[in-house]
């Protein structure tokens, strides 16, 4: 199995396969608006920017299951992140990433890539997944590590 066999909503519009995803590398990314690690949008966004023309794709996952610091709507998140950090990679609608409701695709990748001591549960916004270009989870990385931290292992998978 991979992450191609998944399917999620755009943070604006209809619902869309993680295959088309295929052959890029991925950094998957739960979010949120006020919380502490809310600047490392800037350092996604740059990533972004960076490694776009090389195969990276960044899929931000907003999540309100962390003291509530993601309480706006789906437009209000996408008039967030697009005016205080210039955010154009793309962003999904706002889900669960613990719990029964959690998304079946955050439930994969914490099977798949646990976190500290073996944990599967995402322990604070700004977990991060690093996707190969198969739709392997290769990493996972907690949310204290900056994106800046992550650019060398993106760019052993490009």
């Amino acid at each position: 199995m991979s992450i191609y066999a998944f399917k999620a909503k755009p943070i604006q519009g209809q619902e869309v396969s993680l295959e088309q995803y295929r052959g890029k590398v991925l950094l998957i990314v739960n979010t949120a608006s006020h919380c502490g690690f809310t600047s490392q949008y800037q350092g996604l966004q740059n990533l972004y920017v960076t490694y776009k023309e090389k195969g990276l794709e960044i899929l931000g996952f907003p999540c309100n299951q962390f003291l509530n610091q993601e309480p706006g709507s789906n437009d209000e998140i996408a008039s967030f992140c697009s005016i205080n950090f210039g955010v154009t990679f793309p962003l999904f609608e706002k889900i669960d990433v613990n719990g029964p409701n959690a998304h079946p695709l955050y439930q994969y990748l914490e099977k798949t890539a646990p976190g500290l001591f073996g944990s599967e549960r995402i322990k604070w916004n700004f977990t991060k997944f690093l996707v190969d270009r198969e739709g392997s989870v290769v990493k996972r990385f907690a949310p204290t590590v900056t994106p800046e931290q992550i650019a060398a292992d993106i760019e052993k998978l490009l």
